[in-house]
């Protein structure tokens, strides 16, 4: 992994701090920008930022993501909107500026973080689990197309993590419940999210690609 150039969106905490660190750890250079340099809810901000972007990149991890929850009745536009920009569109555009890059040098590893609720979902998720949905789609899809040109292309689709939204979005009570319903019994951490990213941007992948992979402690198999 010596000399290979990475971007990690969403890294200043949680998963996306986790990836950047474990990717670090094998040699990698990882760019990992602000909000204020790449804002993902703007068009222009993405395309400024690769504008400038003075370095050909190897590796992508789409980590960034938002989560409101909130039922159909009350659900906004402005909900709707950013979260399937942030969590969908804007992969799909970041990966549009980086892929003729890595189709002309005949390498490529992106990594699309997902989700268990783009599989599933439960009440208050429906903005969520249709751009989680849609990324598994767009990951198969890219496969496809870049595949002849050595571009592997993944999803990653974590269950309950310890990170600061998990803890938002579900008050500590409710989290002693959840972790009686994962067979591990117990929330998945970042860093182990991290090493399964790590192996799939590495060179040890040769082959997995097109595949939504999901680290959830079994939770999906109940």
């Amino acid at each position: 992994m010596k000399q290979k150039i990475a971007l990690v969106t969403g890294a200043s905490r949680g998963i996306g701090l986790a990836i950047a660190g474990r990717l670090k750890k094998d040699g990698v250079r990882v760019l990992v920008p602000t909000r204020q340099e790449l804002n993902l809810l703007s068009e222009s901000s993405i395309d400024a930022y690769f504008a400038g972007l003075k370095y050909p990149l190897d590796i992508l991890v789409n980590n960034a993501g938002i989560n409101i929850l909130g039922s159909l009745e009350g659900l906004k536009d402005p909900v709707i909107s950013d979260t399937l920009q942030v969590d969908l569109l804007a992969p799909l555009r970041v990966i549009r500026k980086l892929a003729p890059g890595m189709i002309k040098r005949k390498y490529g590893r992106i990594v699309n973080l997902g989700s268990i609720w783009g599989e599933i979902t439960k009440p208050g998720r429906i903005t969520y689990t249709m751009a989680k949905s849609g990324l598994g789609g767009l990951t198969r899809a890219l496969a496809v197309e870049l595949g002849l040109h050595n571009v592997l292309v993944n999803c990653v689709a974590p269950g309950y993590v310890n990170t600061e939204m998990t803890r938002q979005n579900n008050p500590k009570k409710v989290l002693e419940k959840i972790k009686k319903t994962i067979p591990m019994q117990r929330l998945c951490e970042p860093c182990e999210i991290a090493e399964l990213v790590a192996f799939l941007c590495s060179d040890k992948n040769t082959y997995i690609t097109g595949q939504t992979i999901a680290i959830d402690g079994g939770y999906l198999c109940i």
